[in-house]
Protein backbone atom coordinates (compact mmCIF):
# COMPACT_ATOMS: atom_id res chain seq x y z
CA UNK A 1 0.00 0.00 0.00
CA UNK A 2 2.96 2.50 0.62
CA UNK A 3 4.48 1.64 -2.55
CA UNK A 4 1.12 2.70 -4.51
CA UNK A 5 1.53 5.95 -2.03
CA UNK A 6 5.08 6.79 -3.12
CA UNK A 7 4.23 6.07 -7.05
CA UNK A 8 1.30 8.43 -6.94
CA UNK A 9 3.18 10.66 -5.75
CA UNK A 10 6.02 10.68 -7.90
CA UNK A 11 4.34 11.01 -10.51
CA UNK A 12 2.58 14.23 -10.32
CA UNK A 13 6.50 15.05 -9.59
CA UNK A 14 8.13 13.98 -12.99
CA UNK A 15 4.76 15.04 -14.88
CA UNK A 16 5.81 18.79 -13.79
CA UNK A 17 9.36 18.92 -14.43
CA UNK A 18 8.50 17.58 -17.63
CA UNK A 19 6.35 20.25 -18.04
CA UNK A 20 9.06 22.40 -16.72
CA UNK A 21 11.57 21.93 -19.06
CA UNK A 22 8.85 22.11 -22.22
CA UNK A 23 8.89 25.84 -20.90
CA UNK A 24 13.11 26.54 -22.51
CA UNK A 25 11.78 27.33 -26.01
CA UNK A 26 10.50 30.45 -26.91
CA UNK A 27 6.70 30.19 -28.40
CA UNK A 28 6.49 32.10 -32.21
CA UNK A 29 3.34 32.55 -32.22
CA UNK A 30 2.42 34.21 -28.84
CA UNK A 31 4.97 36.57 -29.06
CA UNK A 32 4.12 38.00 -32.31
CA UNK A 33 0.05 38.30 -31.27
CA UNK A 34 1.74 40.11 -27.78
CA UNK A 35 3.38 42.45 -30.13
CA UNK A 36 0.26 43.06 -31.79
CA UNK A 37 -1.79 43.39 -29.11
CA UNK A 38 -3.94 40.49 -30.21
CA UNK A 39 -3.13 38.25 -27.10
CA UNK A 40 -5.39 40.71 -25.14
CA UNK A 41 -8.24 39.85 -27.19
CA UNK A 42 -7.49 36.27 -26.52
CA UNK A 43 -7.13 36.41 -22.95
CA UNK A 44 -11.01 38.26 -22.69
CA UNK A 45 -12.43 35.65 -25.26
CA UNK A 46 -11.29 33.22 -22.50
CA UNK A 47 -12.44 35.05 -19.91
CA UNK A 48 -15.66 35.68 -21.39
CA UNK A 49 -16.20 31.91 -22.06
CA UNK A 50 -15.18 31.36 -18.48
CA UNK A 51 -17.31 33.36 -16.82
CA UNK A 52 -20.19 32.83 -19.15
CA UNK A 53 -19.51 29.02 -18.03
CA UNK A 54 -19.61 29.43 -13.87
CA UNK A 55 -22.83 31.56 -13.89
CA UNK A 56 -24.58 29.10 -15.72
CA UNK A 57 -23.25 26.69 -13.31
CA UNK A 58 -24.02 28.44 -10.70
CA UNK A 59 -27.58 29.23 -11.87
CA UNK A 60 -28.47 25.41 -12.85
CA UNK A 61 -27.34 24.48 -9.43
CA UNK A 62 -29.51 26.89 -7.64
CA UNK A 63 -32.53 25.49 -10.13
CA UNK A 64 -31.78 21.55 -9.48
CA UNK A 65 -31.07 22.88 -5.65
CA UNK A 66 -34.80 24.22 -5.89
CA UNK A 67 -36.35 21.14 -7.65
CA UNK A 68 -34.79 19.58 -4.89
CA UNK A 69 -36.27 21.28 -1.95
CA UNK A 70 -39.63 21.19 -3.66
CA UNK A 71 -39.72 17.71 -4.47
CA UNK A 72 -39.36 16.89 -0.85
Amino acid sequence: MKIIRKISLLFPALLLSLLSLAQDKPVQMADTMRSNGRIYVVVAVVLTILTGLILYVARLDKKISRLEKDSN
